[in-house]
């Protein structure tokens, strides 16, 4: 039984990518699927494809890679908000990832988005995790 999984999605993508695997394949639900887009949009994962044929759900993601050197365009996934310790943080507290070459995912009254997005919009909320 999984307890907290949003630690389990970022734990299979990051052994994805140190195994150097094109797609992984990863249970699906609500927030995953808002976490997938978001990594989508920002150019993080090359695609990624939801399968509802099957109980649960998954969602398929290709990853993205350097086509020379072969890295990752993934280099670190950080769990920050946690079930044993929630970490909220208001507009003015809201953290920088890397001095903004990174994103943090924050769970907000109006959904999920990035930080810089929370900041434009003027809301806080959770932080749920950190990537660069």
């Amino acid at each position: 039984m999984n307890t907290d999984p949003i630690s389990d999605y970022l734990t299979r993508l990051r052994n994805a990518i140190m195994a150097n695997h094109k797609i992984v394949e990863i249970p699906t639900s609500k927030m995953k699927r808002e976490i997938t887009k978001i990594l989508f949009e920002k150019g993080y994962i090359l695609n990624y494809k939801f399968v509802d044929d099957v109980h649960p759900g998954i969602i398929k993601i290709a990853l993205k890679y350097h086509p020379v050197t072969k890295q990752s365009a993934i280099v670190s996934l950080q769990r920050v908000s946690r079930p044993g310790l929630r970490r909220y943080c208001g507009v003015e507290d809201m953290p920088s990832v890397m001095n903004g070459l990174g994103i943090a995912i924050v769970s907000t009254s109006n959904g999920l988005m990035t930080d810089k997005e929370a900041r434009a919009q003027h809301v806080g909320g959770e932080v749920l995790c950190y990537i660069s």
